[in-house]
């Protein structure tokens, strides 16, 4: 009678769910996350019987697979490689003369912590019009002699996108060598329809980027995400920024947020070879093409001059960069004296990043922090506005846009320097993302920067201290609670 009393299903979980959550925490803890996010798992493994180890397993740990990492290791080879090519070409022979010392410092920061030095002679264009946008990259790719590289998380069917599409195909059609990867997940319901297969008809190379699948989760995460977008033509002229390839008009519509607000920049410049670089780094972990080939159909060169910024290319992800873009970031943030000007759509910062945006604040920083007033992330949203009351108590101006979903990701810091990319202000883009971001040392881009930035001011109500003080216990409580799961969103 003891005996099935002790294998009863219910005594065999009862003694196997603390010897589980002991064990899994244990691991948490020998793996040495942020202590937030430590913590976080450890509370969802101990609270929640069996499923919080399920997730813990599934989505804990940046887990890459031994494949992808050898193959990064392999890359970063060849970066050096590239890069001791450019170091003799010159095009890293930055005057900085022309910059501050902080500056100098963030471009050793970058070099040391990713191998990505600051390229010189570039000159870059921000469109913020996203029917523009896709005109003028419809025009380029129809412009394509021989190559053509493309990055993108998202892709999706509809106006102007279409354009695109057909602009691709059409220089498929006439011999230009055609490369795209586009994210497994990312692009889901695209993956499903009829385009994919009218570009492979046309013989362009069309991949996946990290692909999912139940044996896919047992090699590595399944939410590491390719959230890149980056075109390259010809080797002459690039694109990178927040736009999906997407039609606003036509994409999610119904996610009750309106339009999504986007930007990119279109370059020319020693910079495009470095975003190139990035995107063929990609293609060679999801094909095994080599280096050599890719390079050699997409007639990458080193270009001469063609302008006066001076732009530092920072791509991060699990296995790549550890948390050089976080340091990127801090570093930017604490070398504002005058002014920092901050877009994102999505603001769930870890506290390092926190505390330097209050801490600018505290030394007379004037300090502004764009978001949209409406996301698409329901989760997102309130565990966002769990960090308003720290950062409005510091002195941070939060304003609220409302014409719809600003999605443009930008940092401005006083008038001189600007980080602009694909990376949101959140651990699921500082950790979790394959991402690329620009800080460009150049003061006419920080200025033309700023004054697209003060148009989505225009467009905002800022946020009341005192009003935003009055609002429900309910409130407060929901936020604080998705607070404590941030570091997992």
């Amino acid at each position: 009678m003891f005996n099935y009393l002790l294998l009863h299903p219910s005594n065999i979980l009862l003694i196997a769910h603390p010897l589980l959550v002991i064990a899994v925490s244990i691991r948490v803890i020998m793996k040495r996350p942020a202590t937030g996010v430590a913590l976080a798992w450890l509370v969802l493994i101990s609270a929640v019987p069996f499923v919080g180890v399920l997730f813990y397993l599934l989505i804990g740990e940046r887990r890459i697979g031994r494949g992808r990492t050898r193959a990064i290791e392999r890359l970063r080879t060849d970066y050096k490689k590239l890069a001791e090519i450019a170091t003799q070409m010159g095009v890293t022979n930055v005057d900085w003369s022309r910059h501050s010392s902080s500056v100098r410092g963030m471009n050793q920061l970058g070099l040391t912590t990713m191998g990505s030095a600051t390229v010189c002679g570039c000159s870059l264009q921000l469109i913020s019009n996203t029917q523009e946008i896709l005109k003028q990259i419809t025009r380029d790719v129809d412009a394509a002699q021989t190559s053509m590289l493309m990055e993108f998380y998202i892709w999706n069917e509809g106006g102007l996108a279409d354009e695109v599409l057909e602009a691709v195909i059409r220089a498929a059609r006439r011999g230009v060598s055609c490369r795209l990867l586009i994210d497994a997940l990312g692009a889901r319901p695209w993956w499903k329809g009829k385009q994919p297969q009218q570009l492979r008809d046309a013989g362009i190379e069309l991949r996946p980027a990290l692909p999912v699948g139940i044996f896919r989760t047992f090699i590595g995460r399944t939410d590491l995400r390719v959230h890149r977008k980056i075109i390259v033509i010809d080797g002459e002229v690039a694109w990178t920024g927040s736009m999906n390839l997407v039609d606003p008009r036509f994409f999610k519509q119904g996610a009750g947020v309106g339009e999504w607000v986007d930007a990119m920049v279109r370059l020319k410049g020693t910079v495009v070879v470095s975003l190139a670089a990035t995107m063929i780094g990609d293609w060679i972990l999801e094909t095994g093409e080599s280096i050599e080939k890719i390079v050699q159909n997409a007639g990458l060169h080193i270009m001469e001059d063609q302008g006066p910024a001076d732009i530092q290319v920072i791509p991060s992800g699990p296995g790549e960069s550890g948390a050089g873009l976080l340091q990127m970031l801090l570093a930017l943030i604490n070398a504002a004296q005058q002014e920092l000007v901050l877009t994102t759509p999505y603001l769930v910062p870890d506290e390092s990043l926190l505390r330097a945006l209050l801490g600018a604040a505290g030394r007379g920083v004037k300090v502004q922090l764009i978001i949209p007033e409406k996301v698409d992330s329901l989760l997102t949203r309130y565990a966002s506005r769990s960090y308003f009351d720290e950062l409005l108590s510091a002195g941070v101006g939060i304003y609220l846009y409302r014409g719809g979903l600003l999605h443009t990701k930008s940092v401005m810091a006083d008038g001189e320097v600007s980080m602009f990319g694909t990376a949101n202000l959140d651990m699921r883009s500082l950790w979790l993302n394959y991402e690329v971001s620009l800080f460009v040392y150049e003061s006419q881009f920080a200025k033309e920067l700023r004054s697209l930035q003060q148009t989505y001011l225009d467009d905002s109500e800022r946020l009341d201290a005192v009003q935003w003080q009055n609002r429900s216990f309910k409130e407060r409580f929901l936020e604080n609670t998705l607070r404590l799961v941030s570091p997992l969103l």
